[in-house]
């Protein structure tokens, strides 16, 4: 690979549940995470950046799309992304880029690929409509039940551990692969890695990075259950939160899931050092971030599934060459944004490209030091709810609304725990009927919820005609053929054996 393309790089390193509030770059007092440090110091640390969706198939799709889940009908983990829409890896694609996913994207239905080139791993999570689940279905107790709290600790190896070290191994092969060949297009590689969702389990390595350390307890206490907001009443009773764990259990899943967000700074490590050792680093644009945050037992809340601040936001640095070094951005941005950014780093400063309107916007003006419009949205929608429920996030206020709920405000500035809900305060009035306004021009609530039902009743018609006879077969497989890779046929023996770097 040349290293003298004028278009840079890109290295996408995504976590899976990774709370901002978890890292010492977001001023986290006792997380070990030295290489996340370093790329903060390298780069641009966005301080209110935000998913569109605290789940993890609608989030990631609206990342790739840069646009809303509501408008491209990721309602829930089972719903498809349609072949039509482009992503970020079909924009750069298209524009000589060669494309790589190892590990997780939670792509459901036949295309499993969505503008990659190739593929390094197959995927952890189901490719068709196996999890596709009705309100009635949703009362019902979830897989993500209390045992994930109550299990939680050490262990010697977990199927995630076995699937994050095949996607770090691939992505690490595909690195050298790629800077030995004769291919000189850039690239665009994500890494998408499992940890440090739950269960919540690290190996003694990075459990004894804790030992002695004094891991505080959620600094919001779970109020009783009846003076819950109904989404939060709702996802404790079907996540089996609602009896609360002992204080022992949550420091020791705490504890464990600052392990496992150690283990993801570790692979940080190893893919910065790798671009380095293959001088890749000076011309690749590295980003860090993840599809949504961890209650982490604050509230009395574990998982995500809310637009509090510990699931809805998400750490988000870019370090990109010749770039401002140690850089704090604040105005509120979205993972939606990720794609206008990409194709502006790419020269496609005008966003030209583009085939249709999106809900982000590049983050290069704010890396520049400019400012904009500091406001973001995000959507709940499908997963059991009778309504969809959204949030907007402007300047430092939020608002969480939705046609089946009580209406929260909060002032993140007063109130960064979000302990208050102004709604009802008098002084809070002009500000909560502008933002409701501002909400219910963006979403028709009804035409979106209409729309939930009839995706959900096609897709359980198709999953149910599926397993009623050979089903087809969505779940990405890699190409066979990968052992011929190490065969020394006699007539390339040499530029085989000489293939180094």
């Amino acid at each position: 690979m040349m290293t003298t393309q004028t278009s840079p790089n890109f290295l996408v390193i995504q976590a899976d549940q990774m709370a901002a509030s978890a890292l010492s770059a977001y001023d986290n007092p006792f997380t070990r995470t030295p290489h996340i440090d370093a790329l903060g110091a390298a780069g641009t640390v966005f301080r209110n950046s935000y998913c569109a969706f605290p789940l993890c198939g609608p989030s990631r799709a609206s990342m790739m799309t840069g646009q809303l889940p509501s408008r491209i009908r990721a309602y829930d983990n089972a719903a498809e992304l349609s072949s039509e829409i482009p992503t970020f890896a079909h924009y750069l694609r298209a524009r000589g880029y060669q494309t790589s996913l190892s590990g997780k994207m939670h792509f459901v239905g036949a295309d499993q690929l969505h503008g990659f080139e190739r593929r390094l791993t197959s995927d952890i999570y189901p490719g068709d409509f196996y999890w596709t689940e009705t309100l009635t279905t949703r009362t019902a107790k979830t897989r993500s039940d209390g045992r994930a709290v109550t299990q939680s600790g050490l262990c010697k190896r977990t199927v995630q551990l076995d699937y994050d070290e095949l996607a770090m191994a691939n992505a690490e092969q595909h690195l050298y692969d790629m800077a030995r060949s004769s291919d000189d297009r850039p690239f665009m590689s994500v890494v998408s890695l499992t940890h440090p969702h739950d269960p919540y389990y690290c190996t003694q390595h990075y459990w004894d990075l804790y030992e002695g350390v004094d891991i505080p307890p959620p600094a919001v206490p779970a109020l009783p259950i009846d003076q819950q907001d109904p989404l939060t009443r709702y996802i404790m009773t079907r996540h089996e939160l609602d009896d609360g764990f002992d204080e022992q259990t949550v420091t020791r899943a705490r504890r464990a899931y600052y392990g496992a967000v150690s283990y993801i700074d570790h692979q940080v490590g190893r893919l910065v050092s790798l671009l380095e050792d293959l001088s890749l680093r000076d011309n690749t644009v590295i980003i860090f971030t993840s599809d949504h945050g961890e209650f982490l037992g604050e509230r009395g809340l574990w998982f995500k599934r809310h637009f509090y601040e510990p699931a809805a936001a998400v750490p988000l640095i870019i370090a990109a060459p010749g770039g401002v070094k140690g850089q704090t951005v604040t105005q509120n941005v979205s993972l939606m944004d990720l794609l206008p950014t990409f194709l502006d780093m790419a020269g496609d400063h005008e966003l030209a490209d583009l085939r249709e309107p999106i809900d982000g916007k590049s983050l290069v003006p704010l890396m520049g030091g400019d400012s904009r419009e500091s406001v973001v949205y995000s959507e709940i929608m499908s997963d059991g709810l009778p309504a969809p429920i959204f949030m907007v996030r402007r300047d430092n206020w939020k608002l969480i609304h939705g046609p089946a709920y009580p209406a929260e405000l909060y002032d993140l500035d007063a109130d960064p725990h979000e302990e208050t809900n102004l709604a009802t305060a008098p002084h809070a009035q002009e500000v909560l009927n502008r933002l409701l306004a501002e909400a219910e021009a963006k979403w028709d609530a009804a035409a979106i919820q209409a729309d939930i039902e009839l995706s959900i009743s096609r897709r359980l018609l198709v999953r149910d005609a599926h397993q009623a006879g050979k089903p087809p077969e969505w779940d990405y497989v890699t190409p066979s053929g990968e052992e011929g890779r190490w065969c020394r046929a006699s007539s390339d023996y040499n530029e085989w054996s000489f293939r180094m770097i």
